[in-house]
């Protein structure tokens, strides 16, 4: 008779597997995940081939996506709507919704468009510098790095001289949700919207 043999595992990596079972989803999905931005797989400010602002480089090619992808008006004002008007209910309903590195190469270009062109957005070149140096948004906690750039957001978007339903909706960003994803992308959407992204683009 043959008898099927069933690997067992010695207690502590049995334990470990059961645990890691128990991980909520989307943290087990990011353990050993690797980041895509507008289709390019590996991506992100920490990535050594990253290097932006230089004429080739996974930056230049994701900004490239990013531009194509936001070309007309109708496009990028979608976007900024879902953005701002996103809420705990809808999150993650929208077929073509972004990831928020995604999100944050969006403000990248438009920050440094702004900045070009002697803009307001001049404000937001410091957040683009920190953005750079892909230190204070990259290392640590998503929840911490992501209250920290809404932070140094918030602080900046009055010299945008947004309008007052904008202001207010900037200002109560906390108190309207406890979901760091969702206040992330509505701050994102109302700064996008200040800075003229829907008429001008990227």
């Amino acid at each position: 008779m043959n008898r099927v043999h069933v690997h067992t595992f010695p207690f502590p990596l049995r334990a470990i597997a059961v645990l890691f079972s128990l991980l909520p989803s989307s943290l087990a999905f990011s353990v050993g995940a690797t980041s895509q931005v507008f289709g390019i797989p590996s991506a992100g400010w920490t990535s050594p081939e990253w290097r932006w602002g230089e004429p080739s480089g996974m930056s230049h090619d994701c900004a490239s996506q990013c531009r194509e992808r936001f070309r007309t008006i109708e496009q990028r004002e979608h976007l900024v709507d879902s953005l701002v008007n996103i809420d705990e209910d809808t999150a993650g309903t929208d077929d073509g919704i972004l990831s928020f590195e995604e999100i944050k190469l969006v403000l990248a270009l438009a920050w440094q468009k702004a900045r070009k062109n002697g803009f307001e957005g001049e404000a937001y070149g410091v957040i683009l510098d920190q953005m750079t140096e892909a230190e204070r948004y990259e290392s640590g906690d998503d929840e911490a790095t992501s209250r920290l750039f809404v932070q140094d957001v918030q602080k900046r978007f009055f010299w945008l001289e947004p309008e007052v339903e904008d202001k207010i909706a900037m200002t109560m960003l906390w108190y309207d949700t406890e979901d760091y994803d969702v206040a992330r992308r509505r701050c994102g959407g109302l700064v996008l919207k200040a800075i003229g992204f829907i008429e001008d683009g990227l």
